[in-house]
């Protein structure tokens, strides 16, 4: 089968990695990039050996065959670009957050369900290698029925310098980590029954939140404690952008931890196995972890898009994670948990 042919929205940060990430699954070709800076899209043009270059969504629609879009624009303009790949038929790939509130979401996967488009979510972060090797171990059982858990991804790391534009976002953490954290706990505990958070502001000069931290209630009566900070404080050891993971379990417990090491406790002892990220050339060092995690989910995706199998990232399932990122939001607000019906 031949590769699949698709356009790629935004010429930003993110879209080297993505672009990187697409190409390293051999399933598919970029054939044309657009964005309203045309020169930072001839660029990356260059860079990946893309032919065509728009400045336009509306002439690059009307002039390219395509078989999907990848959208890798900034969160506002998602919806809109869906739509317009959605009316000419096309498959859409896009960028978390779906959108900019639960509504606008709902109304881009209703859009892509009425003209019968599949609509998929760049989701990455459950796709981490050493998330994933948690998670079979997990599913194997020996730690026994899990009943409490803690997420993790706090972080020293000045992340608003290679990307100022958080700063300015009115709804910060939750929106750009959480997306991630909150999937994760959906992976590998299930739907939630309910949901409280806490937001703080460490950085006064920013606009949104830094600091959150949900307490859950998921699957089968499993406690979950999702924490994440860019406090841009002080800690003993920057693991930026490690996530670290503890599952308590009726026979054991097991632990993800710094440098990606896995520690299962049973009553025969601890067993710690060390699964480090793969390494990419084009990756930057710095987040090998997370690059690396584009590769197996937009592999996920593209074989979907072929028709071989189902996506896990798929829009309706990542709609019940941007449930919880806004009932997040909702729960801070009023002080208040939020029950499973208001989560559905």
């Amino acid at each position: 089968m031949s590769k699949l042919k698709f356009a790629i929205f935004g010429s930003g940060f993110w879209s080297q990695y993505q672009l990187a990430g697409w190409a390293e699954t051999g399933l598919v070709e970029c054939v044309a990039i657009c964005s309203p800076d045309r020169s930072s899209a001839g660029a990356r043009a260059k860079a990946f050996g893309i032919p065509a270059v728009y400045d336009d969504a509306k002439t690059l629609f009307d002039n390219e065959k395509l078989d999907f879009v990848d959208i890798c624009t900034n969160v506002e303009s998602h919806a809109e670009l869906a739509r317009m790949a959605a009316e000419h038929g096309l498959p859409v790939v896009c960028q978390k957050p779906m959108a900019t509130t639960l509504a606008e979401s709902e109304a881009m996967l209703a859009t892509c369900q009425q003209h019968n488009v599949p609509l998929f979510i760049n989701e990455n972060w459950r796709w981490q290698y050493p998330i994933r090797q948690f998670k079979r171990i997990l599913e194997e059982g020996r730690i026994g029925k899990p009943f409490r858990a803690r997420i993790d991804m706090i972080s020293g790391f000045p992340v608003f310098q290679n990307q100022p534009f958080l700063a300015e976002l009115e709804q910060f953490i939750i929106t750009d980590l959480g997306t991630h954290t909150l999937d994760v706990a959906r992976c590998l505990f299930g739907e939630a029954n309910s949901l409280f958070c806490q937001t703080h502001k460490a950085h006064t000069s920013i606009k949104g939140e830094d600091v959150a931290t949900m307490m859950l209630n998921m699957g089968d009566d499993i406690t979950v404690l999702v924490e994440m900070a860019y406090a841009e404080n002080f800690l003993e050891r920057e693991a930026f952008p490690q996530t670290f993971m503890m599952v308590e379990g009726t026979t054991g417990s097991l632990e993800l931890g710094i440098d990606y090491w896995i520690r299962e406790t049973t009553a025969a002892g601890t067993l710690a196995k060390h699964y480090p990220p793969p390494r990419y050339d084009w990756a930057n060092p710095a987040y090998d972890v997370v690059h690396s995690s584009i590769v197996p989910c937009q592999t996920d995706i593209a074989r979907a898009l072929r028709g071989e199998g189902t996506a896990e990232t798929t829009g309706e399932d990542n709609l019940k994670t941007i449930k919880l990122v806004f009932g997040s939001y909702q729960s801070a607000a009023t002080g208040l948990p939020l029950k499973a019906a208001e989560l559905a």
